[in-house]
């Protein structure tokens, strides 16, 4: 009863504070043509001393409106090139809400004023640098459009996307991920996959974050803007895109199927903004797989090479819906909605060769031939809702508060079955996992900020909790006719709980050519393990400080220098913390380990910056160093088995630099480099100290975009995205590339567009999109060359109407998508 009665009070306050306020309204038309005049300016003047009281300006439909105007009467008066001004007399009552309908301009008569339309055209910037981060506008990136954001993220300098999807900066994992200013703990892989690159306005890269965002993220923070649409009135986007048949499958047991459709809807008014989205995406992956497997144990040495497909089918569907009310200029409210659903099928049927050999005499101890079944599900569902508070006081002070909670529910299965190579009824062995998975999550926070001692001082506080209740399931049947047997070892629940509670507070200030920015956050986190029926419960209470800096000079407006340093750390995926296996492959065995701790790491950095005209440049010196460095590793655990643990590994380091350029080389040329060059070393040691270990490598990776518009609605875009091989605590993962090619055509003065994009190109010969991971240890080698489709071929159709420049906030899962 108390919170239905706050409601209603509440409720009731923001009905009388909307419907209390004073406002002007209009439309300005054309007197000669009775066409909207948009972009006129209208103002008011006390008539005693002249005195402009408040302005606005028209919208694209031509109406005004303005809004907080004290009780009195008032000259009113317009401004527009081509229109003689436009004078009347008005007087307003308090509340009062008074419309004078249409107001008709008249056009001027002088020569010199009726001027032929001009149309501009060309290529906005691709980079703009700002004292904490770099902007990426993403329409410039159009090889990626009628993709997922994953095909806009591998443009930016110094990161990286490998075969799987795995998001890198400067060679480190683990980001923060804002969507919409809003913090997203998905992983950053898992939401680009889903998020249609058609939505994406821009992308900003915060190497060395402050402290008042949250520390999650060893790599930094990726900050995604999604588009919307107009400044007043209805909005409209719609993007469909369809795949053309393979060109090489690799003759998987099914051809691919790639289609996707994304709409946005937006209504705005003066006080309300209401903005729906909707996304559906069938991303299908053909591949194949080629692997290279030996064992030893004892005198015995087990190698089984294998050989088939690797695909992937994918289909997503998103809702997103978002509210703001602005009562006033003094306060915001903003409310969210988020439904996604999300399934993935990985289907990796494969032929196994088994030999096993004595080590001494090298004679043949057994071999058997067999075909390997495996078909992984993944599926999820996403609920999210949001409430957002924003009061700004007369000194420009604020106060924020917010409250997010989310539910979602994971489940899969994972079927791995072995049968005869020339009797597909002859079962040789069957494994069957499941998952089961809801998890509940709560996040809520206030924040302050006001001005102090010519600088900004802010803090906050903030309270996370995470319940994953987590039922896991293991069957195996050994042999045809055999029964299936639960395992119990391999059965049962994790129950994981994460709660955080976080202080922080930093202080900027601007100074003629300096500006800096100094914070300091308090994190108190506790987690807890249980693992259920075998009662094992494992609790780690960590008290940390997360120290920020930022320091920048401009001695010129051309030049600017930055030095700044952030503590972050990257929390363990649960997943990651589950001990009970999963038959991952034939040769697999996967498992979590509940004792992990999460990785902490220091961020350094040095950089300059010089633009002139339309060309900007780049280098940036920076030094990684993280504690507790998390592995996936292999040990053996039968003759045709890898056990692959997540363990922490020891400690990395990287020390490396970055060069990026943005060229404008010609109006209708511009050309885009990026790329990072870095010393990498790790050093630990895995299975109590049985294995010391000290690797050290050069890593680059280079990314490369040019974009030519010979025409003004045609660009012609290519670009190249490569990634040298990487070290690993047990060994390495091969160079990996992509190359893009994109023709666009624009229609309709630019509202609709149709674009032909030919992605990871390989025309026959090319390696591209196919990466090989290796690792070896005393007792066994593996090595697997992933190869994915090449040469696809899509084709985009979008169309736009009302374009708007501000962005709405649509929510989006907040946990869930990070435990896909």
């Amino acid at each position: 009863m108390t919170l239905r009665l706050v409601f209603l009070l509440l409720l009731s306050w923001l009905f009388q504070t909307a419907f209390a306020q004073t406002e002007l309204r209009g439309f300005l038309v054309d007197e000669s043509t009775t066409q909207p005049i948009p972009f006129a300016s209208v103002a008011l003047y006390r008539p005693a001393d002249s005195l402009a009281v408040t302005g606005s300006m028209t919208d694209s439909l031509g109406v005004f409106r303005l809004t907080q105007v004290p009780a009195g009467s008032y000259q009113l008066k317009t401004f527009f090139i081509g229109y003689k001004p436009y004078t009347a007399t008005v007087t307003l009552r308090r509340g009062q809400m008074l419309d004078l309908g249409t107001l008709l301009l008249e056009p001027t008569k002088n020569l010199l004023n009726e001027l032929n339309e001009v149309i501009v055209t060309g290529q906005r910037a691709d980079m703009a640098v700002k004292a904490d981060r770099q902007t990426y506008r993403a329409a410039q990136f159009g090889s990626a459009v009628g993709g997922t954001a994953n095909d806009l993220l591998r443009n930016l300098p110094g990161i990286s996307v490998n075969a799987e999807g795995e998001v890198t900066q400067r060679g480190a994992n683990g980001f923060l991920v804002l969507l919409n200013g809003k913090p997203v703990q998905a992983n950053l892989g898992t939401l680009l996959s889903q998020l249609p690159a058609n939505t994406v306005e821009s992308i900003d890269v915060i190497t060395t974050p402050s402290a008042r965002y949250d520390p999650d993220g060893k790599a930094g923070i990726i900050a995604i803007t999604t588009k919307s649409g107009a400044d007043l009135g209805w909005s409209v986007l719609v993007n469909a895109q369809g795949g053309l048949p393979s060109l090489y499958d690799f003759d998987n047991a099914r051809s691919p199927i790639r289609y996707s459709a994304d709409a946005s809807l937006g209504y705005r008014t003066a006080r309300w903004d209401w903005n729906f989205s909707t996304a559906y995406l069938r991303s299908d992956l053909a591949g194949r797989r080629e692997g290279d497997v030996y064992t030893i144990r004892g005198d015995r040495m087990t190698r089984f090479p294998s050989v088939g497909e690797r695909s992937f089918d994918r289909y997503t569907l998103t809702n997103r819906l978002a509210v703001s009310f602005t009562p006033d200029k003094a306060n915001i409210w903003s409310a969210g909605l988020y439904y996604g659903r999300r399934t993935e099928y990985r289907i990796a049927d494969l032929v196994y060769n088994n030999r096993t050999t004595d080590r001494q005499t090298g004679s043949l101890i057994g071999q058997i031939d067999y075909f390997n079944a495996n078909l992984v599900r993944k599926r999820g569902q996403f609920f999210t809702a949001n409430l957002d508070h924003t009061h700004t006081f007369a000194n420009k002070a604020t106060l924020s508060t917010g409250v997010l909670y989310e539910y979602d529910y994971l489940d899969g299965f994972t079927r791995n079955l072995n049968v005869g190579l020339t009797d597909s009824r002859d079962t040789l062995q069957y494994t069957f996992t499941t998952t089961d998975r809801p998890i509940a999550n709560l996040r809520a926070m206030v924040d302050a900020s006001w001005p102090l001692a010519g600088g900004r001082l802010e803090a906050g506080y903030q309270y996370r909790l995470q319940d994953d209740q987590g039922d896991y399931r293991y069957i195996n049947q050994d042999g045809r006719g055999a029964p299936r047997l639960v395992v119990a070892d391999f059965t049962g629940q994790a129950l994981i709980n994460n709660q955080i509670h976080s202080l922080y507070s930093q202080f900027s200030r601007k100074a003629n050519t300096w500006e800096y920015t100094a914070g300091l956050r308090f994190e108190s986190a506790r987690r807890e393990v249980d693992i259920l029926p075998q009662g094992r419960r494992y609790p780690l209470t960590l008290n940390n400080l997360f120290p920020s800096l930022n320091l920048v000079y401009r001695p010129q407006d051309a030049w600017q220098f930055r030095l700044s340093y952030s503590r972050r750390v990257q929390r363990t995926s649960n997943l990651a913390l589950n001990p009970l296996p999963e038959r991952e492959h034939s040769e697999t065995l996967e498992q979590g380990d509940p004792a992990l701790r999460p990785e902490f790491v220091d961020l350094s950095e040095l950089s300059a910056t010089r633009t002139r005209g339309g060309t900007t440049w780049q280098a940036t010196l920076y030094h990684q160093n993280v504690q507790n460095i998390v592995n996936r590793v292999n040990n053996v655990y039968a003759d045709t088995i890898l056990n692959r643990i997540y363990t922490n590994a020891g400690r990395a380091q990287r020390l490396g630099l970055e060069l990026s350029s943005n060229l404008t080389i010609t109006k209708s040329w511009k050309l885009y480099v990026g790329g990072t060059v870095y010393r990498s070393t790790i050093n630990g040691q895995l299975f109590q100290q049985s294995v010391v270990f000290r690797n050290q490598a050069w890593t680059y990776s280079i990314n490369a975009n040019t974009s030519l518009q010979p025409w003004p609605s045609w660009v012609f875009q290519a670009n190249l995205n490569y990634l040298s091989q990487r070290i690993t605590a047990q060994g390495e993962d091969s160079r990996f590339f992509v190359p893009n090619l994109s023709v666009k055509k624009s229609f309709a003065q630019n509202r609709l567009s149709v674009m032909v994009q030919w992605q990871q190109i390989g025309l026959g010969w090319l390696p591209s999109n196919e990466q090989r991971i290796t690792t070896r240890g005393r007792d066994f080698y593996t090595t697997t060359n992933y190869i994915q489709e090449r040469d696809v071929v899509l084709l985009t159709v979008s169309y736009s109407l009302r374009q708007r420049s501000k962005t709405p906030k649509l929510p989006a899962s907040e946990f869930g998508e990070k435990e896909f």
